[in-house]
């Protein structure tokens, strides 16, 4: 009987052993794992403040007399985020009604001859913001595809999924570029990397980030803003053309 209770006590002393063992243990493993997400998070925010840093370093802060808007900005203007684009897998493709579509590589597009245009792009919000933008003709790539006749539209579609349009007369009359670069720095995921349309003195919604492909047609288009009720013209006022 004495046997069975001591060995009733020495199990209840082992289980209680195990129990206490696996709980430090755990407890162990949870901090363990917080420290290593910390350190990551720490990591990844002091990554982000230098690519902050080498940015304003290098960024041009002034053109032709005019003070730029920073490269760096606070706000988020797209369906789902900045976008992640993977430059081995992206193609730039012009199609639609044209002889010869496109499919160009980053590195092939970027050879083409380079623009620079200092603009103001107005949001439909009310804010606004001065840049420098660097990038390809829209009428080089335009005159490699070879519009069809009777083309009206040139149809922009961004890897989110976003889409909007302008007139060819206008793109043409423009001479509109699709930009890569500005102030000087190769845009992000938050500018729009790898292109984006410059669609000067129209509001913000017709510059398509994230510019995945181009579609010429012979009819007018809505895009995603567009259908939600805002003018498919997205013209400036003749003040907001000027003010600048």
């Amino acid at each position: 009987m004495n046997t069975q209770k001591t060995r009733g006590a020495l199990f209840l002393v082992l289980a209680v052993a195990v129990l206490l063992l696996w709980t430090s243990c755990a407890t162990t493993q949870e901090q363990k794992t917080a420290e290593d997400a910390k350190a990551t998070q720490d990591l990844e925010t002091a990554q982000a403040q230098k690519a902050i840093e080498d940015r304003k370093a290098v960024e041009i802060e002034e053109y032709e007399g005019k003070r730029l808007s920073p490269f760096d900005k606070g706000y988020i203007t797209s369906m789902a985020g900045p976008q992640e684009v993977d430059i081995g897998k992206y193609r730039l493709v012009v199609d639609g009604l044209v002889e010869e579509p496109l499919s160009l590589a980053y590195g092939q597009a970027m050879a083409l001859p380079i623009a620079r245009r200092l603009v103001t792009l107005h949001c439909y919000d009310g804010w606004k913001e001065t840049l420098l933008f660097e990038g390809i003709r829209l009428a080089d790539l335009l005159g490699r595809a070879k519009p069809r006749p009777g083309v009206t539209t040139v149809i922009f579609y961004a890897v989110d999924g976003y889409s909007s349009s302008l007139g060819l007369d206008f793109v043409t009359a423009r001479d509109i570029i699709l930009a890569a670069r500005v102030n000087g720095i190769a845009l992000d995921a938050m500018r729009g990397f790898p292109f984006q349309v410059v669609a000067e003195d129209k509001y913000g919604y017709k510059w398509v980030r994230w510019l995945s492909r181009i579609e010429l047609s012979d009819q007018p288009y809505k895009g995603y803003t567009e259908k939600m009720g805002y003018p498919n013209e997205a013209d400036l006022p003749e003040s907001k053309k000027t003010d600048d």
